[in-house]
């Protein structure tokens, strides 16, 4: 088995392709052992039988000393680790010299909730521009996440229901769609391009919207509508937040936002006084 810095690369990313990984983790896990193995060869090493911890932990110090911040470096420390697993569980290697090393520690911010002035500013900034005004409605009315919005498809939009796709585009989960966002969808399907392509919001030309695309347009009304240092995530923080600040079942919000574990969502009670509630009916409100 050729066991050269270049070759293990491959077979890292045919591991990957092979275990249907996300061909943005492929990717992401790619470029970071590409940037480790240009370090190793550029310093000397060229098989990874000669590679040790110390030349592991210089790479990372190198990556601090060079202004990365501590969650990209612990994003490549992943990256690492799932390499090394990946060769001792292949047999290249028998001794697992990442095991040890330690993610550094990154200070979390609390999630950021819009006040009801600020989304209603929002949407009053942003209400010329239905496609934008589209999507900010789902997002304060479904809790997407802007990955998961993009990948819409028009098939997965009725009128009271919404179909939310995971990062290999196959069915995760079904989320109620409110009379806010049926109307907004509405006006947006109104003016909406023709075109071939099957996603939900598309450019002026008929391609599929990204998510930096959707990113840049929010970010811009954010600062028409005055509303500071937020980002697009927090539009699905604020859903969580008003949902279970008016009584919606911890569980359900949990299943309908798509968090793995109940315990992440919990994390938002800490942010809502649910003794204020307004409503007493354990259904999900709208914004």
């Amino acid at each position: 088995m050729d066991t050269s810095l270049a070759s293990i690369k491959d077979q890292f990313i045919q591991f990957l392709d092979n275990k249907g990984r996300a061909a943005a983790t492929v990717l992401a896990y790619g470029k970071d052992v590409d940037q480790l193995t240009q370090y190793l060869v550029k310093n000397g090493r060229k098989n990874i039988s000669e590679i040790e911890g110390a030349d592991l932990h210089a790479f990372l110090k190198t990556l601090q000393d060079n202004s990365y911040t501590q969650k990209s470096v612990s994003r490549k420390i992943n990256s690492i680790k799932t390499l090394y697993r990946f060769l001792v569980g292949e047999g290249i290697l028998q001794q697992n010299i990442a095991a040890n090393i330690k993610h550094p520690h990154i200070d979390h911010k609390e999630p950021r909730v819009l006040s009801k002035m600020e989304y209603r500013a929002l949407r009053d900034a942003s209400r010329e521009d239905e496609r934008i005004s589209a999507i900010i409605e789902l997002f304060l009315q479904t809790g997407v996440r802007i990955g998961e919005l993009a990948q819409i498809r028009l098939e997965d939009v009725t009128s009271n229901e919404l179909v939310v796709r995971n990062a290999r585009d196959k069915i995760d989960r079904k989320v109620p769609v409110n009379l806010s966002s049926s109307e907004s969808l509405k006006r947006y399907m109104g003016v909406r391009p023709q075109s071939e392509s099957e996603r939900l919001f598309i450019t002026k030309t008929g391609r599929p919207l990204l998510v930096r695309n959707i990113r840049t347009a929010i970010d811009r009304y954010f600062k028409e509508a005055g509303i500071k240092e937020c980002t697009v995530n927090d539009l699905r923080n604020t859903f969580i937040a008003h949902q279970l600040a008016n009584n919606a079942p911890l569980e359900y919000v949990s299943a309908i936002v798509g968090h793995k574990r109940v315990s992440t969502t919990e994390k938002y009670l800490d942010l809502v006084d649910l003794g204020d509630a307004k409503s007493k009916d354990p259904k999900l409100q709208e914004l």
